[in-house]
Formats: structure tokens, C-alpha cells, sequence
């Protein structure tokens, strides 16, 4: 399925349906009452989001959603049938704009969550509710009011716990790979990955995470240049950033350091906290360099960047290094949720799994 995290949608709530002019007209009752029904409520239009939804391609082919119209209120005091909602559904992580002003509705990030984005129209009065002591036959009564429309500009945000950084061909997908079930493809040439792709890495029972790799970033992506930047946003929910850096490229005339230096500077340019996000080094493609070489040039990029972070060593490819690195992550990861108050400490029970007789 094609990978789209933007979309443009109209769309129109029902109307309310009319009151209803109508008097009582039944044998021996001659001089029967005005009984003309209120008419009913429009449809509105709901968000639903669903985690079984990755991408919001079925929108570029159907861009107007209509909800239900409600039916005109009707003799003997019977009110119009209301019309039914319309719910859409769309990916967690979805984020919700008003096309023409940009303004923000709101935003999708649990399973099941509604956001109402267009409000039915309220129904009409009949005559019967006009009815008084000096109006005996009232003939007033009110249409419904319309629903509200609007066009509406869907922007989806995966939600990933780690996120992946690098040059093309860094191993970003083959780490992907190694780490979680998730299958990207990988090739020796620069942009194999050409939208982002999501992994849960599982280290235990009720211990996991979820890792996402996006297109290399290059240099003067933030003007246009290659495919990350337009991608970047899918870190903005991220916790931490692994940093991947081909310690055995094919061209070295650019040195590891330059490398992080230059996408440094991209994230800075791209906006937002992205470039505050707490960033790890990690160093791939070891198993290329004999163990002197690999020592001198993992030295030689922590003192040219004066990096303070933590620093992996490891092999997308063989996998060595990765399960202390995968180990690492999740212990940071459940640090960061107990300090945001997510979770609690390791050593407090949980009520899910505490019993009586323990």
C-alpha cells in the first residue's frame, strides 16, 4: 500500500430539517389545535482513529464526505427523524487543520479517539411550539439551520518511540531489520528507503518499543533536496534520535564527523525541538574495520564533534552490538516514561499485577 501522510478533504454535516405546519383535523373534533412536528437534527462528522490504519490514501481518492440531513418534522406533534453521524476513519497520529486558516482542530493519538470537525445543523420548530394564549393557529415555523462545511487538511505523524537519523545508506534499514520483524528494503545504492517504516522491538513481556526509519537525510534538505526533510515531521513525537554514521563508507571524502555536523545542521533548519531531542551515536558497519582501525576512528569522530551522549559500536548487518544497544534503549525509554509520570518506577507494584495472597 502507498505510504501518504497528507491529505485534503471537504466536509459537509446535514442540514436540520424544517418544522411542520399542521393542525389537528379528526371527526367531532372540529376546532383541532396546531400539531406540526419539530423536524430533526443534521448529521455531524466525527474522526475515529483506528490503529489498523497506516496511511491516509483512501482520502486521495475520495475527498467529500456528506453526513445525513435531518427529515422534516410532520403532523399529530412527530418529529423529523435526525440524521446519522459520519465517522471517518483515519490513523493514530493524525493532525487536523482548517485548509484556509491553517487554524488546528485537533489531533488523533489513541486508538478510538473522536474529534468532531463539522457540527449538524440544529432542527426547525414547528408551529406547535408557537402555539400561545393570544395565538391560538399559530402558521409560523423555523427551517432547520445548515450543517457547518469545511475543508479540512490531514497531516499524519507516526507515533514512534525511537527514530532513526542518517546519510543514505548509513544501515538504517537493515538495522530496522535486525531489531524489530519490520522488512524495508535494503540495496547498496543511496535512497532505498523512500518512506518511512515503522519496527516494534520486543526485548520481553510487556517490555517493547517502537523504532521508525525515514529516508536518508542529505545536505540542503531543508531547501528541497532529497526526501527526508518532507518526513522529518514523523520525529516530532519521538523520544530519543539514534544518530547512524557508516564508519566504512564507499566515498570518504566525507569524514563520519562532517557527516553529523551537516545533518545537525538540517534538523536546526527544519525547526521545532527536533534539534534539542536527546541524540545517541551509533557508530555501523564495524564488522568492515579491523579492531585498531575501528578504535582510531571511533576516537577520532568523539573528539571532532566533542560528543557527550552515549556512543554504540555495532553491525546492522551481522547484528553484533545491537542487543545492548536495543537493551540500553529500553531502560532510557522507561526512565524518561517514569520522569513524564507514563509509569511507575520498577520497583513499585503495579496494580494490574498485584493479588491479595502475594
Amino acid at each position: 500500500m502507498k505510504f501518504v501522510d497528507e491529505a485534503f478533504i471537504r466536509v459537509e454535516a446535514g442540514d436540520g430539517g424544517s418544522g411542520c405546519v399542521s393542525f389537528r383535523r379528526e371527526k367531532y373534533i372540529p376546532k383541532g389545535g396546531p400539531d406540526g412536528g419539530d423536524g430533526g437534527d443534521g448529521g455531524s462528522i466525527h474522526l475515529l482513529a483506528d490503529n489498523n490504519l497506516n496511511t491516509l490514501v483512501d482520502f486521495r481518492f475520495q475527498r467529500m464526505h456528506r453526513a445525513e440531513s435531518g427529515h422534516k418534522g410532520m403532523g399529530k406533534d412527530m418529529r423529523g427523524r435526525g440524521g446519522r453521524d459520519l465517522l471517518i476513519r483515519v490513523p493514530v497520529g493524525t493532525r487536523v487543520f482548517e485548509q484556509e486558516t491553517g487554524e488546528s482542530l485537533g489531533e488523533l493519538l489513541t486508538n478510538g479517539e473522536r474529534l468532531l470537525v463539522a457540527q449538524g445543523g440544529f432542527h426547525g420548530i414547528g408551529n406547535a411550539r408557537y402555539k400561545s394564549s393570544t395565538n391560538r393557529a399559530p402558521r409560523q415555523f423555523s427551517p432547520g439551520t445548515p450543517g457547518e462545511r469545511r475543508d479540512l487538511h490531514l497531516e499524519l505523524i507516526l507515533l514512534a518511540d525511537v527514530g532513526l537519523l542518517g546519510f543514505p545508506n548509513a544501515g538504517k534499514s537493515s538495522l530496522i531489520r535486525q531489531v524489530s520483524s519490520a522488512r524495508p528494503k535494503v540495496a547498496d545504492y543511496p535512497f532505498t528507503t523512500l518512506y518511512p517504516n515503522l519496527g516494534v522491538v520486543r526485548l520481553g513481556h510487556r517490555r517493547s518499543f517502537v523504532i521508525a526509519d525515514i529516508p536518508g537525510v542529505i545536505e540542503g534538505a531543508a531547501e528541497g533536496a532529497g526526501l527526508g526533510i518532507q518526513f522529518l515531521k514523523h520525529l516530532a513525537r519521538t523520544r530519543l534520535l539514534l544518530h547512524l554514521v557508516d564508519l566504512a563508507p564507499l566515498d570518504e571524502s566525507l569524514e563520519p564527523a562532517e557527516q553529523v555536523r551537516k545533518i545537525e545542521a538540517e534538523l536546526a533548519a527544519f525547526g521545532g525541538d527536533l534539534a534539542q531531542k536527546e541524540r545517541w551515536l551509533v557508530l555501523n558497519k564495524c564488522d568492515l574495520l579491523p579492531p585498531e582501525v575501528l578504535r582510531q576512528r571511533r576516537q577520532r569522530v568523539v573528539d571532532d564533534l566533542g560528543w557527550l551522549a552515549p556512543v554504540y559500536e555495532c553491525s546492522a548487518l551481522t547484528g553484533a552490538g545491537t542487543a545492548q544497544l536495543m537493551e540500553d534503549l529500553m531502560r532510557r525509554l522507561e526512565a524518561l516514561k517514569v520522569e513524564s509520570g507514563e509509569a511507575r518506577p520498577a520497583d513499585e507494584p503495579d496494580a494490574a499485577d498485584w493479588h491479595p495472597l502475594d
